[in-house]
């Protein structure tokens, strides 16, 4: 039973749930608003004295080889000498370097030379994924953690954190604060106990299905309290947590207890503990209650987290769902390839699948690796198509798991072992065989997320799902299974973490900034373009106008290996938008060629019908065409769902973007990408009446900037040789947002600073 409550409540002594409408004032709103764990870490880490406007300062960062070249690229851009709070370099997304000859490796190694010259802590590939590592070395409770992944999430261990894009880790490299309105924060009421059988990818995949399409946490911060907290340890907890960013809440924050400390004292770290609880009188802005003994084992079908299913309900509605999954696939191919899921049902009623894999920071953990081979010991997976593979979240898990003889056990049932390694969850590692259907204990199974490319007739797609249920599958050949069909769950040993692998490899320079060593480059690491500030005119023109009721940062720049172009700005950017609308460089590219002529004083022919239209705009008479800034836009009903990573926002800007035009920003994250890229988040007042080709143009959007003048912005549409208006408008922004969009990205706004 998942249960949202449709007001706010009132938390009494941790475990009793009061709706604000059966409250009868008899208690302070105000006061208990501020008795939640999150107002408390949030107040302790606020540099100023306003907390419904709050500038946030971090005590750790952490990014990976994807995100950290462009970030550090950004801060020395503007003027940054050394890493004034300790920030963590891992390299486990393009850990393989399989894809573009030296240049993974080239950004290593600009990761180790950078940590020495500024001070940072580099973590070489294969060691630790991302978050296990942070979880194992920096989460504590009541800290705040900020990372470039959108996964960034340590609530389990009492620490709020936040996954944003670079240019956020870059304010906080200059010793600026992220600065965000007060959140609304919203209570996860556990109760009971998971079955034995049920792990935390099952509560995890509930949840999202319980909150997702409703927005019920956006951009919220998830507060999971309750007595149902306690059933779980904290490294299960961990594996719940990290799904939370599937929900597109801003953060997470557990109570904690005795297992908590025993986690973090397992860690040397037992000095991070203190217990956190809501005050006797505590008020959330919504509740979602939870009653864990009612949780089966769960499969979250392609495309999303969210499009779930008891497995026990899939097959009571095999062939309608399956019917259902290859009409969302035809969707996603878009003509272009085809996928099919009935053809994988076998003469006794079960879904045969091609492949299993467990692994990341949400799969990858101690518990859920145990439980698995569990499941496997004296079986097998048989050899036919189907194959598992296992990954363990770091190499102490990995010793540990060593140790006790559990990955002999996988390996003797025919499972394959990996290192420490992100590349399943985002199309760098496993990507299945055409038509092949996956189930994952990962984050994600958006379109296209495994690694196919529609785009050359290939499709795959991926289901997530529990650690145990994946063994339970490949204990069976492949054959769908629910790990409630199997009866060896529970019998876990304590864990016993060893950081001789950490000692052995990991670079500890926070604090030993030298600035006389010399950053190491490689052929495809890049400087950002130049880009020029926001004038008082601009005319846009539509490039790529989506209609889908989500657009993902995976379909406005693609994971997988086009990941190893990351620090090429201009390189990435030509894969933008490539697998949702492949003309779309192309078309931008064009734009961009306008724009530089104009800067250059030449004469632009093919705006010359536009340019009449908009001197024959009352008011517009006698505006000197010649000054108006000309740059690309997309529409998409909803952008940005997914990945923090900048790039889904810096690419457009790189090839001539000036704004975005949307119904709804899908997470905050990527809406702060767009402005610290100098990208204007528009928002359209009704339905677009655009199409690609034509122009929008907004007079006077740098003077509504100065004066936050937002609510309501007159634009005009120009097609055939005619204007006519539409109307604009802009969710609120920092003074500090309004003057970066007009310096036209982050790098200028610094520079501007230093000036």
């Amino acid at each position: 039973m998942i249960k949202l409550y449709d007001e706010g409540i009132y938390l009494i002594n941790g475990d009793q749930i009061v709706p604000e409408s059966q409250a009868a004032n008899q208690y302070n709103k105000a006061e208990a608003k501020k008795g939640t764990i999150a107002y408390g870490i949030m107040k302790s880490h606020n540099t100023s004295d306003n907390m419904e406007h709050l500038k946030i300062k971090f005590d750790s960062m952490a990014s990976h080889d994807i995100t950290f070249v462009g970030i550090i690229q950004t801060a020395r851009a503007s003027g940054m000498k050394k890493f004034p709070l300790p920030y963590v370099m891992t390299n486990c997304h393009n850990s393989l370097c399989a894809v573009g000859g030296t240049i993974n490796d080239d950004d290593h190694y600009f990761g180790l030379s950078a940590a020495k010259k500024y001070g940072g802590i580099y973590v070489p590939p294969h060691i630790a994924v991302i978050h296990q590592f942070m979880r194992e070395m920096f989460a504590g409770c009541g800290k705040m953690i900020l990372g470039s992944d959108s996964h960034t999430r340590y609530g389990a261990l009492g620490t709020m954190a936040i996954g944003e894009g670079g240019g956020e880790l870059v304010k906080q490299l200059l010793q600026d604060t992220y600065d965000v309105a007060y959140p609304g924060v919203v209570a996860i009421y556990l109760k009971g106990k998971p079955a034995p059988y049920v792990g935390p990818h099952d509560i995890a995949i509930a949840l999202v299905k319980a909150v997702f399409e409703k927005g019920y946490v956006k951009n919220k911060v998830m507060e999971f309290v309750g007595p149902g907290v306690a059933s779980m340890t904290t490294d299960y907890r961990n594996g719940v947590d990290v799904m939370t960013t599937e929900t597109t809440c801003l953060s997470s924050v557990w109570r904690t207890d005795s297992d908590t400390k025993a986690f973090l004292a397992e860690h040397g770290r037992e000095g991070d503990y203190k217990e956190l609880n809501p005050a006797d009188v505590a008020y959330y802005d919504g509740c979602v209650e939870i009653d864990l003994s009612t949780i089966k084992p769960m499969i979250a079908m392609p495309f999303h987290p969210s499009n779930a299913y008891e497995i026990s309900e899939l097959y009571a509605n095999l062939k309608d769902i399956l019917a259902d999954t290859e009409k969302r696939a035809a969707k996603v191919a878009g003509g272009r390839a085809t996928f099919t899921l009935m053809d994988k049902i076998t003469p006794d009623g079960k879904l045969m699948v091609q492949q299993g894999v467990i692994g990341g920071c949400a799969g990858g953990n101690y518990t859920n690796v145990v439980e698995a081979a569990h499941a496997l010991k004296g079986k097998t997976c048989g050899f036919d198509e189907f194959y598992l593979s296992v990954y363990p979240s770091s190499q102490p898990v990995f010793v540990d798991l060593d140790r006790k003889g559990f990955l002999a056990d996988l390996m003797d049932a025919g499972a394959i072992i990996r290192t420490a390694f992100c590349g399943p969850c985002f199309g760098a590692g496993d990507t299945p065989a055409n038509n092949a259907f996956s189930i994952r204990h990962t984050t994600r199974n958006f379109p296209n997320r495994e690694g196919s490319k529609p785009g050359n007739g290939q499709m795959s797609a991926v289901a997530l799902m529990d650690a145990r249920s994946i063994a339970a599958t490949a204990a069976n050949g492949g054959k769908l299974t629910s790990a409630e069909e199997l009866d060896c769950w529970g019998d876990i040993p304590a864990y016993h973490y060893d950081d001789k692998a950490y000692k052995s490899r990991v670079y500890w320079g926070f604090g030993k900034a030298d600035e006389s060593k010399e950053i190491r480059f490689g052929p495809n690491i890049k400087d950002w373009p130049e880009q020029e500030e926001l004038a008082e005119n601009i005319l846009l023109r539509v490039v790529s106008k989506i209609l889908d009721d989500v657009t993902t940062t995976d379909e406005l720049i693609p994971s997988g290996e086009t990941s190893s172009f990351r620090s090429n700005p201009l390189g990435l950017a030509e894969f933008t938008l490539s697998r949702r609308d492949p003309e779309y460089v192309g078309r931008a590219k064009a734009v961009q060629k306008i724009e530089k002529a104009r800067l250059k004083g030449e004469e632009t022919p093919e705006l010359a019908e536009v340019y009449a239209a908009i001197k024959a705009i009352p008011g517009q008479e006698g505006v000197d065409v010649k000054a108006i800034e000309i740059g690309s836009t997309i529409y998409a009903n909803k952008p940005g769902d997914g990945s923090a990573r900048e790039q889904a926002a810096s690419c457009q800007r790189v090839l001539g973007a000036l704004a975005n035009i949307t119904q709804e920003y899908a997470t905050k994250r990527y809406r702060s990408n767009c402005m610290n890229w100098g990208m204007i988040p528009f928002h359209l007042k009704g339905q677009p009446d655009f199409e690609v080709g034509d122009y929008v143009y907004v007079p006077g959007i740098r003077s509504a900037l100065d004066k936050n003048e937002l609510g309501s912005i007159k634009a005009y549409v120009i097609k055939g040789g005619k204007a006519h208006e539409a109307e604009l408008y802009i969710q609120d922004m920092t003074e500090n947002e309004r003057t970066i969009v007009k310096a036209g990205c982050l790098i200028n706004f610094n520079k501007n600073k230093q000036r």
